[in-house]
Order: structure tokens, then sequence, then C-alpha cells
């Protein structure tokens, strides 16, 4: 029999990827990473849902203490990030260096196993061609997290299953009911722990940054009101300026140098190329030449034609056929070729080519 250790946040769609793997056979280890204090998926109450579920499937469950780890690469990462006036996007970072990273080598050395497993929402998919696995976008498109994924190696992809991978949500909660689960009902989670925690990423921010009221000017510097501070806002922001024009504005650029939050139309806010760097090539080996494809630079963004151009030492230009609203530095791009995940990497800066 196979094991597989699966990852328990205490939702629904961990619960129901643990429960489709025991009923497939596999011998199947319970898994929680303690991140943080405090309320949230995957610490607290969620700990307790998870040590349930485990109970219910009679699968032992392990918790592991990943606080520290948490602290470094995920708070401290942020607040950095916030004081340097970008809006890092932790989700993909915490994938590859809290939870899969950590998840796997404890399977390995501690629990003599291979695979993990999670109930994230993509696919695995190998190539016998170039010996690579490749990553691929969910079958459920409302709930596809391949953006989240692309920085997992392909040691990580070898390891891991996405038993969710080829259902929808509707069939997971049904899924989750037809067991009997005590997390069939369970509401969705946020999308980052951290609001769900703190209760917003401004009351987060807070607690470790503090508030400097500063101007919110228009490109050419005139003043058009005040700000409480360059890290609650974001490139693309419209909600909350507290400032009156003719035309709605949106936060272009952040300038915490010079304290400021610079506004503009969204025409003005919108960019034709950006520089991105830390790129993790997935399912292809890093090109050599410029290469087509897809690139989305947020979550919920459409997929976008670009041009990928290499520009030595790990960075990479994307010039977009059409120019893209709110490209934010520190969000991720990731690159698609259809539904295969090519890469992705941390947007430096937009505006023009970087030399």
């Amino acid at each position: 029999m196979s094991k597989v250790v699966v990852g328990l946040s205490g939702g629904v769609d961990s619960s129901v990827a643990a429960a489709t793997l025991r009923r497939q056979g596999y011998e199947v280890i319970g898994l929680t990473l303690w991140l943080m204090k405090g309320k949230g998926q995957c610490c607290s109450e969620g700990m307790v849902d998870a040590a349930f579920i485990c109970e219910q499937l009679g699968i032992p469950h392990h918790i592991v203490d990943t606080r520290d780890i948490f602290q470094t690469h995920i708070i401290d990462y942020l607040v950095s990030g916030y004081e340097a006036g970008i809006t890092p996007l932790p989700c993909s970072q915490c994938n590859r260096a809290v939870k899969f990273g950590p998840m796997l080598q404890y399977a390995r050395k501690t629990l003599g196993c291979d695979r993990i497993a999670t109930g994230h929402y993509a696919r695995i998919r190998y190539d016998e061609t170039t010996g690579r696995y490749q990553l691929l976008r969910a079958v459920d498109s409302n709930k596809d997290q391949s953006y989240f994924l692309y920085d997992l190696t392909q040691d990580l992809l070898a390891g891991s299953l996405f038993p969710l991978g080829e259902i929808t949500k509707e069939e997971t909660r049904r899924l989750a009911a037809q067991y009997n689960l005590k997390t069939a009902q369970k509401a969705e989670s946020q999308d980052l722990c951290l609001v769900e925690a703190h209760g917003s990423m401004q009351e987060f921010l807070d607690r470790y940054i503090t508030s400097k009221e500063g101007e919110i000017v228009d490109p050419s510097g005139n003043v058009l009101g005040k700000h409480s501070g360059v890290h609650h806002y974001t490139i693309g922001q419209r909600k909350g300026l507290g400032v009156s024009a003719p035309e709605p504005l949106y936060v272009m650029q952040l300038d915490p140098a010079m304290n400021r939050v610079v506004v503009g139309s969204r025409e003005q806010a919108t960019q034709p190329n950006c520089t991105v760097t830390r790129l993790n090539w997935v399912s292809i080996p890093e090109p050599t030449a410029p290469i087509r494809c897809q690139a989305q630079v947020r979550y919920r963004s459409q997929p976008a034609n670009v041009t990928v151009i290499a520009l030595g030492e790990g960075r990479f230009q994307l010039n977009f056929d059409e120019p893209q609203f709110g490209i934010t530095p520190g969000q991720a791009a990731v690159l698609y070729d259809g539904e295969r995940v090519l890469g992705g990497g941390i947007i430096e800066r937009f505006g023009a080519i970087a030399s």
C-alpha cells in the first residue's frame, strides 16, 4: 500500500483530499503545520478540525511547529516589502518555503514517506518527452490555484499529489457530505490567513509598521490630499483614496522615500511591460530565446499575450501585446501556455524596458 502525507488545514478541501486518497487505498497520514498563534484556517480551530477529520478517517495526525519559518519567510517578508513600497504576494512564497518544502522533508525524514498531498486545485503531469513534471491549471477554472504554485521545484512536484485538480468545488462539497465529514459545510477561508487572523491586512501591517501621514499627489506632483501611510495602499487601488476628481483616480505609484502616494487615471495606471525577477521555470527549461505565451499579473486577472525576453542574471522582460492595468511590484507574473504553467516570478518594476 502506498503511503502519502496529506497536509490538513482543517478546511473542506484538504479534508476531502485526505478522504479521497484513503478510499483509493493509500495509507494516509495527516499533517498540520502550526504557522502562527491566534485564529485562522491554518491555526487554532483549524488544528482542532484537522484532528477531528483524522479521527473520523481513522488515520494518524501529526502537528509540526513551523512558526519560526512562517515568521521569517512570510511575516518578515511582508513587512519589509510593504515598508519598501511594494505589495508582496505571500502565498507562493509560503507554498514553497513554508508548506511544501517542510512537509516533504518531514514526510521523508520522519515518516518514511516520499509523497505528500494537499487540497489545492491544480494538476501535475509527467512529460516523458522532456523528463519534466508539468504544473497544469485545475479543471475548475473558478478555483484554479496554479497561479500560487508557480514556485514549486521539480522535486516538490515529483513528490506531490493534488486529488482535487480534476473536480469542481461543487463536487468537493458533495463528496464531503457523502463522506459525512465534519468540514462539509465549513465556510470558505480567506485567501490570506493573516487577514483571517487579524481582521484585515491593514490591521496586520499596523502592528509592525508605524503609520506616517503624507501627501497624495498626481503625476505632476500636485497635492490632492493626505494619506495615512504608504503601506495602506496598493497599485491599482481606487476605493478609499479620500480625494475627489472629475474622473476616477487609481494608485499608480508608491514612493516610500518621499512618503507619497501617486494617483492618476486608469490609462496612467496601465503599462505595456514589466521586469520580472526570481523566475522559476516549471514545465519547461529556462528558454534561451524570446518566447510567446500568456501572463497573469494578478490571481484574478485574465491571461494576456506577451513576449518574454531574457535580460540576464535571472531577470526577464515581459512585453504585453496590450498594456495591462495595475501591474504591481511584489506580485507574481505567472506564465502560461494554455493550461500549462511555464513558470513565474516576482514583478520587480513596471514601465520602460530595463537594461
